[in-house]
Formats: structure tokens, sequence, C-alpha cells
């Protein structure tokens, strides 16, 4: 199997979510209830999960030599999206968190990504204008 080494963006992004759910984290255990903050933690921990887990499945995608992939990357992510959907009604069903702090959490992924694009781009063009 041929070995890619991550893109040091996608690197950057990994580490990254990590920080963001700790920051999060933080400020809501310090300012919230623990259904809340409870919820911002199992959030960020399956969205987390979720990103590896795509990763992983795209990655298998471009060292697969075989000519039909599609149909087990298609049964992998309905697979994913069960196991997601499962998990997220046991946690909303049995009022183990709050709402809104899981979905603060799920959006760890979303505001890392967004922020990092952001600050890459604001990065790059602040080095072309001082060329």
């Amino acid at each position: 199997m041929n070995l890619i080494d991550k893109d040091p963006l996608q690197k950057k992004i990994e580490t990254a979510n990590w920080i963001v759910l700790a920051v999060i984290f933080i400020i809501s255990w310090i300012f919230t209830p623990f259904d809340f903050y409870l919820g911002v933690l199992l959030g960020g921990f399956i969205s987390i999960l979720n990103f590896h887990w795509m990763e992983r499945g795209l990655r298998g995608i471009f060292t697969n030599t075989t000519r039909n992939v599609k149909v087990g990357v298609m049964i992998k992510y309905y697979i994913r999206l069960i196991l997601t959907a499962i998990v997220l009604y046991f946690l909303i069903a049995n009022a183990t968190v709050n709402v809104i702090g899981l979905l603060i959490g799920l959006s760890v992924v979303v505001i890392n990504i967004s922020v990092t694009v952001i600050a890459t781009l604001a990065k790059k063009n602040f080095i072309e204008e001082v060329r």
C-alpha cells in the first residue's frame, strides 16, 4: 500500500480541532451547567471522530487500485451516518446533554476549518503583499 504523507494544512486542521474543542469545552465548563458542557464535549468528539473516519475513507479511495470503489465508499458513508444518527438520538432522547451544547460541539470541525482557511489565506495574501 502506498502511504501518502498528509498535507501540512490537513495536519494543522487536525491538531487545531482538538485545540478548538478544548477551548470551547473549558469556557463552557466554567460558565455553563453539566449537561451543556457535556454536550459540547460529546459533540466535539463525535465531530472529530467523523472527520477522521471520513479522512481514512477518502485515503482508502485514492490508494485502492480496484475499479469499483464507489460502492464501498457509499456503504461506509451510510454506516457512519447511521451510527452518528443513533448516537445523537440516544444523547438527545435520554436528555443526557443540552441540545445547544451538542450543536456547538458538533460545529467544532466547521469552526476550525473556517478559521484555519481564513488565517491561511490572510497569511498568504500578507506574504504576497510584502514581496
